[in-house]
């Protein structure tokens, strides 16, 4: 807002609608008074038989008959009554959480959805900030139902007057007194809520209502009192049995009336109520405030012109009543030097406050102008600038179209006619050969896609060959040429069937047999072990029971990602009572099969040759013997009658099996691997060979039978860790 824009400050009252038109002064104490209005109604607006919202709007008309507003803004005040005004000390709290803090206390002090009111709020003088936190912080609250406002700002609208600040009485008052009748205030910095300076009551008597205002300048209290002037009217028409417009008559010329003692004799229970409310209110207040020293009371307001009531007031309150002669920070003397001003100069405190808020800095700035109409207002004031840009860039393309024109007029297009179907040819062309071009890439990467298939498929059967020779190679054995006589006492292990299936989670598949999982691999003596410890010595196992044994620390993580989870199904005979119980059944198998799967090196073809790699490296991981169970021993077997072998001896053989890539899920899901001899029903005590024939078990030096299954996973190994294909070590020997 320009500092020498002009406010109009106007308030509807009941009995005539009062306005000042203010801009600021050469200083920040004094505002000027340009022009006034007093126009007051033909009736008040709380007689019966008045229209009250018809005489509004002919006063408004008349207003804007005798003075322009347009370029103006405009402040009007509402009643005190209509509103609502608390204030509230909030908790200390961060600066910039008090918009939060503030909303979520109006949700609880406001008796209506904050949708259906328009509500303002101010932090009031006083208080610190230390480290980002508010402090002994007070906040006034006010509101106003939204269609009170809007039934507030009609006769404006209809009267064609934009209206910009609305303000309620209470509060304009409030700025009225501290720019007017308070001078003496110390500056916002020094004031100590302890010790405050002397308030001041502003009793502003109106129609219907009188406004009590308490302020010490930095805080402020009010209270609207349901007793005014026209409760003096109403007193005599009763007593006297007088009309309402003969009783007014007489109120306003009751000094010169030849039954004066009759008048006030008839209006002295208002003057008692009047008192009895006022004195209330302030002792109310004193209550609020234990601090607060009341100095004096302004009387505002025509309705004090009634004689007696300003003595009345002082006599019984205990303290002066004042009526102000002038207003000392208004200056303009064409205004403050007409009659008409200084007979109703009582009536303008309002007005005076709510130009104060229109051309300076007041205590009290809050504005319940509904938000949607400042909004609308917004828009429009720029729509003006926005077809100006609208206007201006229409005009710039009008500009460089012209141009254009202008250019291609000198043109004759048959100049260029042979040139651009060349072109188009040219272009033509281009897109024919980038589509073939494109046709042959998509071509190649079939192509290339068929190849890579063929010869992955060759790649898995490869390692296919590699995990079955890396198992063979896992199985014990005695040298060919030194083999035992005794079956009992080879190094030998009968396979009945592998099974292989891909698993997408392998972690799952280790978790559930992790408990079978022993580490079989010989670690190197960790600091403070015994150095006369053997390094062969052997070797903690599960037991059948499936417990886990062994340092902790040694255990490889479970395997994860996706892979193949392979199952060894077989049996051995290498079982003999009087052996070392780790040189039979479970233990046995664990120090051969198990140890050697997880420590087993294997030949594989390289470029270079051949070379031994640990079958680690082929993807073979975490062997375990699943659910391990105990021996069958043949005399425990001949003793139960129905007892049958589950299987028979034979060589270990190669049964037909699906063969597929190993890279993936190309492999077929099963694989079987069969073995000589026969099953079915057998002796108790008798093994056959792999001709049938049956053999006694003590001449084969065992003395029974352990059926195991084993289970590993693998995973192709990286690229880099691959042996070499048939391909790469034939490229390698050229």
């Amino acid at each position: 807002m320009a500092r020498n824009t002009a406010v109009w400050g106007i308030d509807v009252g009941q009995c005539a609608v009062k306005a000042m038109r203010c801009r600021a002064g050469d200083d920040d104490s004094t505002i000027v008074v340009e022009a006034f209005d007093y126009i007051e109604y033909p009736k008040i607006l709380s007689e019966p038989d008045a229209d009250a919202a018809e005489l509004v709007r002919d006063a408004l008309k008349q207003l804007l008959s005798r003075n322009t507003l347009r370029g103006d803004r405009v402040a009007i005040s509402v009643p005190g009554q209509s509103g609502l005004a608390r204030f509230i000390k909030l908790p200390p709290v961060e600066s910039k959480k008090i918009p939060d803090i503030v909303k979520y206390e109006a949700r609880q002090q406001i008796p209506f959805a904050l949708e259906d009111v328009v509500w303002d709020y101010q932090q009031m003088v006083g208080g610190s900030v230390e480290e980002g936190f508010a402090l002994e912080t007070e906040v006034g609250l006010f509101a106003m139902k939204r269609d009170q406002v809007y039934r507030a700002l009609e006769p404006f609208v209809e009267a064609g007057i934009e209206v910009d600040i609305v303000q309620l009485t209470p509060l304009a008052l409030y700025n009225f007194a501290v720019f007017d009748q308070m001078p003496d205030l110390p500056d916002a910095e020094d004031f100590d809520p302890d010790s405050p300076p002397e308030s001041v009551v502003i009793l502003s008597m109106g129609t219907d209502t009188t406004d009590l205002v308490v302020t010490n300048g930095f805080r402020v209290w009010q209270r609207s009192v349901p007793i005014g002037g026209n409760h003096f009217t109403r007193a005599l028409t009763k007593e006297l049995k007088l009309t309402f417009a003969k009783a007014e008559h007489l109120k306003r010329n009751a000094a010169q009336s030849q039954n004066a003692k009759a008048l006030f004799q008839a209006m002295r229970p208002v003057f008692s109520d009047l008192l009895a409310e006022v004195q209330r209110s302030l002792s109310y207040f004193s209550n609020l405030d234990r601090n607060a020293r009341i100095g004096r009371v302004v009387g505002v307001g025509n309705a004090l012109k009634l004689p007696g009531l300003q003595r009345y007031l002082t006599q019984n309150l205990g303290m002066e009543v004042v009526k102000p002669a002038s207003f000392d920070h208004l200056v303009g003397p064409e205004v403050v030097d007409a009659p008409a001003f200084k007979d109703n100069l009582l009536s303008f405190a309002s007005c005076y406050g709510l130009a104060v808020q229109g051309v300076q800095t007041p205590r009290i700035k809050t504005n319940l102008l509904p938000e949607e109409i400042a909004t609308e207002r917004l828009i429009r004031g720029k729509k003006p600038w926005a077809l100006a840009a609208a206007a201006a860039l229409l005009m710039g393309l009008m500009i460089n179209y012209w141009g254009h024109v202008s250019a291609y007029s000198t043109v004759d297009p048959e100049d260029f006619q042979s040139g651009t179907t060349g072109a188009s040819q040219v272009s033509s062309d281009v897109q024919n050969f980038t589509s073939q071009f494109n046709s042959s890439i998509e071509q190649l990467k079939k192509h290339k896609e068929i190849g890579v298939t063929l010869v992955h498929n060759v790649e898995g059967r490869r390692k296919w060959l590699e995990v079955l020779k890396a198992i063979n190679a896992c199985m014990p054995s005695d040298p060919e040429d030194n083999a035992p006589e005794k079956l009992g006492d080879r190094n030998i292990v009968f396979i009945e069937k592998i099974d292989s299936q891909w698993d997408d989670k392998l972690k799952t598949w280790a978790s559930r047999v992790d408990k079978y999982y022993v580490n079989m691999v010989p670690t190197e003596k960790k600091e403070g072990a015994d150095p006369g410890a053997d390094n062969g010595a052997a070797m903690p196992v599960a037991g059948p029971g499936g417990t886990k044994s062994g340092d902790e620390e040694d255990r490889p993580p479970l395997p994860d990602g996706a892979g193949w989870v392979f199952e060894i199904k077989g049996y051995h005979f290498h079982n003999q009572r009087d052996s070392d119980p780790q040189d039979r059944g479970y233990d046995y198998l664990a120090r051969t099969v198990i140890k050697n799967l997880q420590q087993q090196r294997v030949k594989v073809k390289t470029p270079d040759g051949e070379e031994e790699i640990p079958v680690g490296e082929l993807g073979i991981k975490f062997p375990v013997i699943l659910d391990p169970k105990p021996i069958q021993w043949f005399d425990e077997m001949a003793a139960t009658p129905g007892a049958a072998m589950m299987g028979g001896m034979g060589s270990m053989g190669m049964g037909p099996m699906g063969m597929g890539p190993m890279g993936g899920r190309g492999l077929y899901s099963k694989m079987g691997m069969g073995t000589g001899g026969a099953t079915g029903q057998q002796p108790s005590n008798k093994i056959l060979d792999s001709s049938g024939t049956m053999l006694d078990p003590e001449e084969q030096g065992t003395d029974g039978r352990y059926d195991f299954i084993i289970q590993f996973c693998w995973q192709e190994p990286e690229e880099t860790e691959q042996p070499a294909s048939g391909n790469q070590i034939a490229a390698a020997q050229q």
